[in-house]
């Protein structure tokens, strides 16, 4: 547990279903890229991961890139703020394909903690372990504060 500092995001917004998620993100992804590579906001990047946030569980998403600040929308690329506030907290360390079960181990832990879960999480995405080539995903769920 701990508290989350907000943090500015470049992200396109979007709701999907579960079956369709998996073949959502990466051309939302790939979209915020391009307007970070266009020069169209520059310094805007700086050294940023990739993110997704979950509002809900339709789910209604965010995804795209930490960035340094504002900046006015392009297309549909449009500036946001990672939550701030309490947040449980786990790293994702092995195949994306379950991560899942890093959710679920956030989900227990704030449950057997007496922590009552906000609905928002999300999951920030680092650089690939060199050793096992799976991405070290910090994935975070916001908590009611008592």
């Amino acid at each position: 547990m701990k508290t989350a500092e907000p943090t500015p995001t470049a992200v396109v917004v979007a709701s999907t279903t579960w079956v369709e998620f998996p073949r959502t993100w990466r051309p939302l992804l790939d979209e915020v890229w391009s307007f970070l590579r266009s020069g169209a906001a520059p310094g805007l990047y700086k050294d940023g991961h990739n993110i997704i946030l979950y509002k809900d569980n339709a789910p209604n998403i965010e995804v795209g890139v930490q960035v340094s600040g504002p900046f006015d929308p392009v297309g549909r690329v449009v500036a946001s703020t990672l939550p701030a506030g309490l947040v449980a907290t786990a790293t994702h360390t092995g195949p994306i394909a379950e991560i899942g079960g890093t959710h679920d181990a956030v989900c227990a832990w704030s449950k057997a903690n007496g922590y009552r879960l906000a609905g928002y999480r999300w999951e920030i995405y680092g650089d690939p372990d060199p050793s096992t080539g799976h991405f070290l995903v910090a994935v975070f769920w916001s908590l009611v504060v008592p």
